[in-house]
């Protein structure tokens, strides 16, 4: 048996370790590395970053600002390129001379032909070129002749609408001018040729952005502090983009910061690890819960590499704060400080600004965390956020101050980025109800719908069985004030308080909390009482399956009797038998005994309350002998011994019990009666 406990106790210890692992490979995996950074700066400020050298020589290029001067330099001085077309001066000339045969004025035919040769060998260009002309913006063209440039003078050329005037003029009193269509036969023969102009153009451009020197490998781009020139932009935009496509050649030298990175967040889960091994083995052992954290560390992490590597101001927006908010809400908040720690540290490998993305998103997770101690109602979410964003921003000035010296150059921007950030964090809430139906947790807020005492379930108890919601309703207040005094969870004991007992429902007149003066058990055996008293719980259960409450409330439903005898009625079957013991197993729930601190202080607290009723005097020595024998008789029945609870927390139990049943059955002063004179008549 000990050996098959072993092996299972090895299978499930290596399942965590490749959980672990598997993070770390995957985390590891998407990682984008030195080689994809992106760093995020603004021209005429401060250099936020360590000193960054070439990595390999690297060419110096003209800085925008000096490639767009030259570049206009180039427009205005760049001659256009024109094309003369001789097709079309061959064919007017035929339109003109297909009037021949049928013309009787062949002389003006002639005339009219000789006048167009001459137009077209000074040149026919359309009215936008003309205009040019005109206001000598264009004093020369260049004509592509084959494949040779000549630059021709453009004070002869003429528009189509010059043209026409020309020859109208010369040929005003000849019938050809009203008979041949000259609009249609007058078209332009030197038209700009585009794609040779901008092909000619464009060689002039990479003339212009062609490298103008090296910066040898080793050399400094820019230290820490320098304000960022334009040139100093243009040369970390022209190692940005070579270091990214330097990533893509595998080489020796490349993977040694893989390998670093690798070995940094191995480290920080390794951490991780042990945390959870050590201090907080109640969620090392449950293999769900430690599957959703490290499951949600790994996915926060790609989603935070992919934003961090595509988007420059993504260290502000990052909504880094939704870690604390949910583990705070599913665990405890030192869990939720230290995941979020690894967290934070991972992301900002992957960051630009390592110590402000650091101290930033490490402000904001302790301020999640510090207000979302019980988180029960929206509202607290968009408070947190509130406060977020303004810890965020006062955060982001100091250090703003710290690296700048001064605020008069601070930025707006980033204070958007911040606020886009804390309304991000509104989706936590979202995100918390998807994680309850994948990983079956309750929240606080679940826990709190479900302590309403208006739920349908809640309800219906206190219509079919009264006594028993009184009795619960009691309970619920023992419960969870001894759960607060220990540090247990008080939302989670007083809602499994309330349904404990639903039960009873089903037969509620054979439990005494629900009877009038007729006790049902008085005409059937012992054993048959005991196994409807029983059945409560099996009843129980099977209304919650039903009602779909959540795993942890029906734990209070299984366990709040353990593996404990009904008592009352196997020592009337053992009187019965002549004081003979019988079988204890009809007489014994099924248990099992509790396991949470929650589930056993509502076994004492269960047991507690109800014997409470049948005392006949309340005073403080019978309240606090009651409890004690209660509570210590449990204990020496073994039931408390799979319970995670102290001696130190047994007697706290007994105290706030001892003490708020003191408060319950405090006995009232009695009011003096009004004593009369002989003699005295009263009036109403």
């Amino acid at each position: 048996m000990n050996g098959i406990k072993e092996t299972i106790s090895k299978r499930a210890n290596l399942f965590k370790i490749l959980l672990f692992v598997a993070a770390a490979a995957v985390i590891a995996y998407f990682f984008p590395g030195n080689s994809n950074r992106e760093y995020v700066y603004t021209v005429g400020k401060p250099w936020s970053y360590s000193l960054l050298t070439a990595p390999f020589d690297m060419p110096v290029f003209l800085d925008s600002v000096t490639i767009k001067e030259k570049k206009d330099s180039i427009d205005k001085a760049f001659v256009p390129i024109f094309k003369i077309n001789k097709s079309i001066e061959k064919a007017t000339i035929d339109k003109i001379t297909s009037y021949y045969k049928v013309a009787f004025y062949t002389g003006d035919l002639r005339k009219l032909e000789s006048l167009m040769r001459g137009i077209y060998a000074r040149g026919i260009v359309d009215n936008d070129v003309y205009e040019s002309i005109r206001l000598q913006q264009l004093p020369n063209v260049r004509i592509l002749q084959g494949n040779v440039l000549q630059t021709v003078p453009t004070r002869e050329m003429v528009s189509v609408k010059v043209a026409y005037s020309y020859i109208d003029s010369a040929m005003h009193s000849s019938p050809v001018i009203h008979n041949v269509n000259l609009a249609q036969i007058i078209v332009p023969n030197i038209v700009k040729d585009t794609v040779t102009s901008q092909k000619y153009l464009d060689d002039l451009y990479r003339k212009t952005m062609a490298p103008v020197g090296v910066i040898q490998q080793g050399e400094r781009i820019v230290d820490r502090g320098e304000i960022i020139t334009p040139q100093t932009a243009m040369l970390l935009s022209t190692y940005e983009s070579m270091m990214k496509s330097r990533s893509k050649l595998v080489s020796h030298d490349a993977q040694y910061p893989i390998v670093g990175y690798v070995v940094v967040v191995a480290t920080l889960l390794f951490l991780l690890y042990m945390f959870f091994r050590m201090f907080r083995t109640r969620i090392f052992n449950d293999n769900r819960k430690l599957l959703f954290v490290v499951l949600f560390v790994t996915l926060f992490s790609i989603a935070s590499f992919y934003m961090l590597m595509h988007f420059r101001s993504a260290s502000f927006f990052l909504p880094l704060a939704i870690v604390p908010i949910m583990l705070v809400t599913f665990f405890d908040s030192r869990t939720a400080f230290f995941v979020s720690v690894i967290q934070i540290l991972i992301c900002s490998l992957a960051a630009g600004m390592h110590m402000e993305f650091v101290i930033m998103h490490t402000v904001a997770a302790v301020i999640a965390i510090d207000t979302l101690q019980d988180l029960s109602k929206r509202s607290q979410l968009i408070r947190t956020a509130g406060m977020i964003f303004v810890g965020y921003a006062l955060t982001y000035t100091a250090l703003f101050v710290i690296t700048e010296g001064n605020i008069n150059a601070i930025s707006y921007k980033p204070y958007i980025y911040l606020a886009i950030n804390s309304v991000f964090l509104s989706f936590a809430y979202i995100l918390i109800f998807v994680c309850e139906k994948l990983f079956g947790f309750v929240s606080k807020v679940t826990l709190v719908e479900l302590s309403d005492i208006n739920n349908k379930l809640l309800r219906e108890l206190s219509e079919k069985c009264p006594g028993t919601f009184q009795h619960s309703m009691q309970v619920s207040n023992l419960v969870s004030e001894a759960a607060h005094e220990i540090g247990a969870n008080t939302q989670l004991a007083r809602a499994g308080a309330l349904y404990h007992d639903i039960g009873k429902m089903e037969n509620p007149a054979f439990f005494t909390e629900n009877q009038h003066d007729v006790n049902p058990h008085e005409l059937i055996s012992p054993e048959q009482s005991a196994k409807i008293v029983i059945r409560h719980v099996t009843d129980g259960l099977k209304l919650a399956d039903k009602s779909k409450l959540p795993a942890v409330i029906k734990d209070f439903i299984a366990e709040h009797h353990g593996k404990s005898t009904t008592k009352y009625f196997y020592t009337t079957a053992c009187n019965n038998n002549g004081g003979e013991p019988v079988d204890p197993a009809p007489y014994t729930y099924p248990g099992p005994n509790p396991r949470s601190k929650e589930t056993a202080i509502l076994m004492m607290a269960d047991a507690t309350e109800a014997a409470s009723r049948s005392l006949k005097e309340h005073t403080d020595e019978s309240i606090s002998a009651l409890v004690n024998k209660i509570i210590d008789g449990q204990i020496a029945q073994g039931l408390m011994k799979d319970a995670p609870l102290s001696f130190r927390d047994v007697e706290t139990i007994k105290k706030v019990f001892i003490a708020r049943l003191r408060t319950i059955y405090h006995t009232r002063v009695s009011y003096p009666e009004l004593i009369k004179k002989e003699g005295t008549e009263t009036k109403e």
